[in-house]
């Protein structure tokens, strides 16, 4: 039997196990499932060809006793845990696949990497994931016919399917919520326009949307995320004139999240140190000036310039958040960790909630005759449940995929790598079809 290492396995990973699980016995495979807490995968004891077991990601001899063991590793922790098990898979000698960006730590193991004959596969979710992978296809499918490509521009988004759309703000969590409160903080936006290099810092990203319509299932707004530019290389299309990656939300979305980073509630820089003692009403006082002859509503309404009862006001009220009744539990935690605490029950996901995926390219180019033509090429999937997710499909299939290829001696890379490189995407995205990840492309002269 082949062995399968997973470390960590949170609501990303149903259909990873899943998708392993069920070519277990055709590929001879031993599915090795690690995390902190097994609670939640008792379910996958009664496999035979199933191991459940707890991990300490920092002990040492664990850590090395489970890779020893296994012939491929593949890491479903946070990413700043990656590195750890990239440490231990170049000692002993064990490929490793991740669904997180190459951080500039996993970059400098580059050359360990490829002299120990290894693959580390990272980016190899949804996004990035296959975002590279569809791009890719189009944009290696256009140079080969002699095309210029112009401009990309690419967005993905994490949404709550129409069915199960219940609150005014149009959104519920569908991924780590940790990670949706601080999105987009750390580095300004960066990407090209017309050629025009362009820097959007936090302060001004939620002002900075565009509107994108998906056939046959309306308009979306989208805004610039990350660093853009660096994909310029990676895509092989280093003099194009635009290049934005960014990310989709219903119409409305990012006004009224505005209200979070105008007032400062998204900041994970400082604590508050008597956080436990607060209601949401006193919490969210703290971001207001003092005036005593001022309601918190009436300082909350200066503050945002808006008028008490409009849309935005409403989804205020309805989130709680000017509640004092409700209290705060968290001790010492910062205003981000707060206002998530808040989020989580409003915005969670209830047992027959369905997430949606929602993927969008669109290429502007020329034709080797001169001939200025546009591909839009878009992906949307439903999830099944608040388990089986649109979200830990998109993340998790293509993990698997990739991981059977590897075994199977489909994939022979080395080193570092991401799914840019046809090996790699067009099996996957074959793959991918068979579970309902498709993509819808259309052309329309400009």
């Amino acid at each position: 039997m082949r062995k399968i290492l997973i470390v960590g396995a949170g609501k990303s990973s149903p259909y990873l196990i899943k998708y392993l699980l069920e070519n277990s016995q055709k590929e001879e495979l031993s599915i090795h499932i690690a995390d902190v807490n097994t609670n939640h995968l008792v379910q996958y004891e009664k496999n035979p060809n199933c191991i459940i077991s707890s991990i300490d990601i920092s002990n040492k001899k664990e850590r090395e006793k489970y890779i020893s063991e296994a012939n491929l590793v593949i890491s479903m922790l946070p990413a700043r845990f990656h590195i750890i098990l990239a440490k231990t898979c170049i000692k002993l000698k064990k490929d490793l696949l991740t669904a997180s960006y190459v951080s500039d730590e996993m970059k400098n193991l580059e050359s360990d990497v490829k002299n120990s004959g290894l693959l580390f596969l990272n980016e190899m979710g949804l996004d990035p994931g296959i975002d590279h992978m569809s791009a890719k296809k189009i944009i290696d499918e256009l140079l080969d016919e002699g095309a210029k490509i112009n401009s990309f521009k690419s967005y993905t988004g994490g949404l709550i399917a129409p069915e199960s759309d219940s609150n005014k703000w149009n959104y519920k969590f569908t991924w780590n919520p940790r990670n949706v409160v601080l999105a987009g903080q750390g580095i300004p936006a960066k990407y090209i326009e017309n050629k025009k290099f362009k820097y959007i810092p936090y302060n001004r990203l939620f002002k900075n949307t565009e509107r994108i319509q998906v056939v046959g299932h309306g308009p979306f707004e989208v805004y610039p995320n990350r660093d853009s530019l660096k994909y310029r290389e990676i895509y092989g299309l280093k003099n194009i004139k635009t290049m934005i990656r960014g990310t989709i939300r219903k119409i409305g979305f990012c006004e009224s999240w505005d209200m979070f980073v105008k007032l400062g509630l998204t900041n994970d820089n400082f604590t508050i140190s008597n956080s436990e003692h607060l209601s949401y009403r006193e919490y969210l006082n703290c971001f207001l000036p003092y005036d005593k002859n001022l309601s918190i509503e009436d300082k909350l309404a200066t503050a945002l310039s808006i008028v008490k009862d409009d849309s935005n006001w409403k989804k205020l009220e309805e989130i709680g958040i000017l509640s004092s009744e409700k209290k705060i539990p968290l001790k010492n935690a910062t205003p981000a960790q707060i206002l998530e605490f808040i989020l989580k029950d409003p915005w969670g996901l209830a047992k027959k909630d369905k997430d949606m995926i929602v993927m969008y390219h669109e290429f502007d180019y020329r034709t080797k005759m001169g001939e200025k033509k546009n591909i839009i090429s878009t992906m949307l999937c439903v999830g099944k449940d608040d388990v089986y997710t649109a979200m830990a499909k998109t993340v998790g299939l293509p993990l698997a995929i990739s991981a059977l290829l590897l075994l199977n001696n489909k994939i022979n890379l080395t080193g570092i790598q991401r799914p840019t490189n046809r090996k790699i995407y067009i099996p996957v995205l074959k793959e991918l079809e068979k579970y309902g990840v498709t993509f819808n492309e259309y052309s329309n002269e400009k």
